[in-house]
């Protein structure tokens, strides 16, 4: 469909997709979630733009009826064989592909809220959210804050990481801005190995003030229920808590 993102190589090449955990071990990221999705009434939940699974599979073991969506098939094929993955019914599609009123919470963890590029594509996800969760559902994602320009940082130099993968030998990785220009972000990822052949992974983010996303959400029949500083990376980025309107 023409509102939906763009897929990014890291996710649609299967070489990619399954570096993608090793090479971002760290998902302390995801505390967060666990803790505001523990703290509600819930028990189904929806990942959108579930990835490799992390999260979706970590939900599962703990109890909680889990879903996981997204379009990279190369993804959902990491994620099905991770632990507790079994439990997870996945989808490979987007929020159209989902039943409505079925769901006690939602999230999109990392920088899933950033993909919808376009204001169109955005609301419409939004508004698909609101239907896929019951009335009075939680959903709970984060965005990057704009005004920091976190991005005049991602040099080659400052970004250059060799990592040691397990049957891949060492990965060399590095990020090059291609361009910023309104609230868009472009850059590119490069994979380097030992044999010196290279991938790349170009992409592109949407930086959002909070005011913008907070109409959007207040648009697709949301009530703001906190706007939150991510522990993991103070003062850098907001978690967004909305709650689906009784009557939206």
């Amino acid at each position: 469909m023409a509102n939906e993102p763009v897929v990014d190589a890291n996710f649609t090449d299967e070489l990619l997709a399954r570096l993608y955990d090793p090479l971002d071990p760290d998902r302390s990221d995801l505390e967060t979630y666990t803790q505001l999705i523990t703290a509600l009434d819930a028990h189904k939940i929806l990942d959108v733009g579930c990835g490799t699974g992390t999260f979706a599979c970590t939900m599962a073991a703990a109890g909680f009826e889990v879903t996981g969506v997204d379009p990279a098939d190369a993804s959902l094929a990491v994620a099905r064989k991770k632990p507790a993955a079994a439990r997870v019914h996945w989808v490979h599609g987007t929020v159209h592909d989902l039943p409505t009123a079925d769901f006690d919470a939602a999230v999109m963890t990392a920088n899933v809220a950033m993909v919808f590029t376009d204001d169109a594509q955005w609301q419409n996800t939004l508004q698909r959210i609101a239907l896929a969760l019951k009335p009075e559902g939680t959903l709970i994602f984060e965005a990057r804050r704009p005004e920091l320009r976190a991005w005049e940082r991602w040099t080659e130099q400052l970004t250059r990481e060799t990592t040691m993968v397990a049957g891949q030998g060492a990965v060399t990785t590095w990020v090059q801005v291609l361009g910023y220009a309104n609230e868009l972000l472009r850059f590119r990822e490069t994979f380097r190995f030992e044999d010196g052949t290279e991938l790349i992974s170009e992409s592109t983010l949407r930086y959002r003030s909070r005011e913008h996303i907070e109409a959007t959400l207040n648009a697709a029949g949301f009530d703001i229920r906190g706007v939150y500083d991510a522990p993991d990376r103070p003062g850098r980025q907001f978690i967004f808590v909305a709650q689906r309107r009784l009557n939206g």
